[in-house]
């Protein structure tokens, strides 16, 4: 299944999300912080969707209320 979401409140302005069974297959990120999207990434495939939105919930960016792991958290939530 590919997801592609459109986040609000970041500057990352499309995440593309392949997701297979339970398995974070892939994350890409358009805009934001080239490196810490890349990190991120790189750091969910392979995980199960449960844990990555475990872990990346509520996690903010400078009092925005929000953060590109959290709007990927949102997206995933959206997949199960």
């Amino acid at each position: 299944m590919t997801i592609n979401y459109t986040p609000t409140g970041v500057c990352s302005r499309n995440i593309q999300i392949e997701i297979e069974g339970d398995i974070i297959k892939s994350v890409r990120f358009l805009g934001g912080c080239n490196g810490n999207t890349q990190g991120i990434s790189a750091l969910v495939k392979g995980m199960k969707v449960a844990d990555a939105v475990e872990r990346l919930e509520g996690i903010d960016c400078n009092g925005k209320g929000t953060s590109c792991p959290d709007q990927l958290a949102h997206a995933l939530k959206e997949a199960l």
